[in-house]
């Protein structure tokens, strides 16, 4: 989740920056140019005063022009700015340098007709940092209320456009700055808010794997997660309540039924006593209540297998594994199956007697379905983090739906109903490695049969 709403901060709050960015980058440059066209005017204005005092003279005509051109060539020397005074006629009275003549077309000529119409040009068009162009600025000379001549400046742009270009930088470093602290803040609250949900994932995978007594400890994060967490618990707590009657139920029931269930069993065998040997009633009524014992058995074996709490320790898988393989290979030389092994040096922290059981109800499974002739086959392996044993059987397997209901208590496949068993087995082999925190997986197995595999941490829960 954090991958999807952590993108998500971060490209809204980029997308505010660069919102605020490119409105300040652009009023930078307008700031810039207009300090430059406010020093511009104040030339143009100061060289129109001095124009009018040349164009209104009548004696001393040419000396006041002079003047004026030294005034300009003094000007274009110091700051490089060219600098003239031009007629209607595109005559100059005065200029610098002295080669300049009037722009006759582009921008220039279109602020000159501007000024010849008595407009200074105060707004000329923006200058950014990748153009290498020049700022036109003029001001019209007038006398008697008419224009008779136009000041004009061209002013490199060179300057301006580094000072703009220094300042989009500063604001470029100011941006990025934002967004790093932008995206420690993302971060932050993007943990801050999915803590809790990191916690109830982790809870919600450690019940639906057996671990019943866990909760979801009080951590930060929005209030309404704090309160789910309290509602999970609550829940969890009422789910925990309710299985525990649930075991206590069948625990007891299958207790106090088991007497009633013997002294019943050897009635049948005294009455046996009184009939003729191989009455085939009294040998069905023997066989039913054979298997309404194992049943309540089995049901026992299943609510002592939930409720009791494992003991791990450090266990030799491979050991554990040879042991069980060699106590059942004496029944499936009888049956007829080649029992092999595979075994490895692995070992894992597992509860010895509950993994025990469990493969030896797995074994069992797998000799029972499968028939004389064929193999069942038994691989010790390390993966990962985990140590496994998979039991690959001969028989005939399982369809997709039928593997995804295999371990459901008293579920039987329809093709294998005349098989002995209570459906149980698998069941209970789940609950004595959920209780370590191992798991039960099934598949097809190769090259037929099924593939059972039982995994159990090789790190201690502890750590």
């Amino acid at each position: 989740m954090s991958s999807r709403l952590l993108p998500l901060l971060i490209v809204l709050m980029a997308g505010v920056l660069l919102a605020l960015g490119f409105p300040l980058a652009m009023s930078l440059a307008a700031a810039q140019q207009q300090r430059v066209v406010v020093d511009r005017i104040d030339d143009t204005t100061r060289v129109a005063a001095l124009a009018q005092f040349v164009a209104e003279g009548r004696a001393g005509t040419d000396e006041r022009r002079a003047l004026l051109q030294e005034e300009l060539d003094r000007y274009h020397d110091v700051y490089g700015i060219k600098v003239g005074v031009f007629y209607r006629d595109n005559d100059f009275m005065a200029r610098a340098p002295r080669d300049w003549a009037v722009p006759v077309e582009g921008e220039g000529r279109q602020s000159f007709q501007e000024a010849l119409l008595g407009r200074r040009s105060d707004d000329p068009e923006q200058v950014w940092p990748w153009q290498n162009s020049r700022l036109i600025v003029d001001s019209p000379v007038v006398r008697d209320g008419d224009v008779v001549a136009v000041v004009v400046t061209d002013s490199p742009t060179g300057q301006m456009r580094s000072r703009i270009l220094k300042g989009w930088l500063v604001i470029a470093a100011g941006e990025a700055l934002a967004m790093l602290l932008a995206v420690g803040a993302a971060i932050r609250l993007t943990g801050w808010v999915l803590r809790p949900v990191r916690v109830l994932d982790a809870v919600t995978h450690d019940i639906a794997t057996g671990r019943m007594n866990s909760r979801v400890a009080a951590a930060g994060g929005p209030p309404e997660l704090r309160r789910l967490a309290g509602s999970f618990n609550e829940m969890a707590d009422n789910v925990e309540e309710v299985l525990e009657q649930q075991r206590a139920f069948v625990a007891d029931a299958s207790h106090q039924l088991r007497n009633p269930l013997s002294a019943l069993l050897l009635r049948i065998e005294l009455l046996a006593l009184e009939l003729p040997k191989g009455n085939e009633e009294i040998a069905s009524v023997r066989t039913e209540g054979r298997r309404l014992a194992q049943v309540l058995d089995d049901l026992l074996d299943l609510a002592l297998a939930e409720h009791a709490p494992a003991d791990l320790r450090l266990t030799d898988i491979g050991e554990l594994t040879t042991e069980r393989v060699a106590a059942w290979r004496a029944l499936a030389e009888e049956k007829g199956v080649r029992l092999t092994e595979h075994p490895a040096a692995v070992t894992a922290w597992a509860d010895p007697t509950a993994l025990s059981s469990a493969l030896d109800a797995v074994i069992d499974n797998a000799l029972k379905f499968t028939p004389a002739g064929e193999e069942v086959t038994v691989v010790v392996a390390r993966n990962g983090e985990t140590s496994t044993i998979s039991i690959n059987d001969g028989g005939p397997g399982l369809t997709d739906d039928e593997i995804a209901r295999i371990g459901d208590r008293f579920w039987r496949s329809n093709r294998h109903q005349n098989i002995k068993g209570s459906g149980l087995g698998l069941s209970i082999s789940r609950a004595l490695l959920a209780a370590g925190g191992g798991t039960i997986t099934y598949a097809h197995g190769e090259p037929r049969g099924l593939r059972v595999t039982l995994s159990v941490p090789r790190s201690s829960p502890t750590t």
